[in-house]
């Protein structure tokens, strides 16, 4: 009981809390580890809405071009990295090792492979604005190609640690099973 009213067994003082259960350390590590690749995926779905954001009013001409310019080709399969975002986020609540997976899977390829390609797409353009300081393409009176290496600066990072977190977290989960199946 956690009331400080009341009886109090006797012979206590309420000092004897070592021998009380806890949860094992494996346990919490899945927990603190599942939370960081909860928060993970916010950002990164806060990183997909900017990118189909842009995408969508750039195609529907929502706003003129001069506004927001068109998308570059990465910004299409990036789309896509949605997938690895449903499949880690359905794999949380019950420890889903084969989702898990295929989120990891997907995640290097709809997700870091098209930003890998952006910043090999966008480099030239880049090039030219630190050389020349010329830009074509604008996003709210910014340069494009500007704003969009900010965004893959972010999003690398988010990946990163998306996928250290999930790495982590099946070891966890798979050593856990391999546990119960020796016992």
């Amino acid at each position: 009981m956690t009331s400080r009213v009341g009886p109090r067994a006797a012979g206590t003082n309420g000092s004897d809390f070592k021998q009380r259960e806890r949860a094992a350390p494996e346990y919490q590590m899945s927990a603190s580890q599942k939370s960081e690749v909860r928060k993970l995926n916010l950002v990164h779905l806060l990183i997909w809405l900017l990118v189909a954001a842009q995408v969508t009013v750039s195609h529907f001409d929502l706003v003129s071009h001069d506004t927001v310019s068109m998308p570059y080709q990465w910004e299409y399969p990036y789309l896509l990295s949605l997938l690895p975002l449903l499949c880690s986020s359905l794999s949380l609540p019950k420890n889903n090792i084969s989702y898990m997976v295929i989120s990891m899977i997907s995640a290097g390829l709809f997700s870091v492979a098209p930003l890998i390609y952006g910043g090999m797409e966008m480099f030239p353009v880049a090039q030219q604005l630190y050389r020349h300081g010329k830009a074509y393409r604008f996003i709210f009176g910014f340069s494009a190609v500007t704003v969009m290496y900010l965004i893959m600066v972010v999003a690398v990072q988010v990946h990163a640690w998306q996928l250290y977190y999930m790495k982590k977290l099946l070891d966890s989960w798979f050593n856990a099973t391999q546990e119960k199946k020796k016992k």
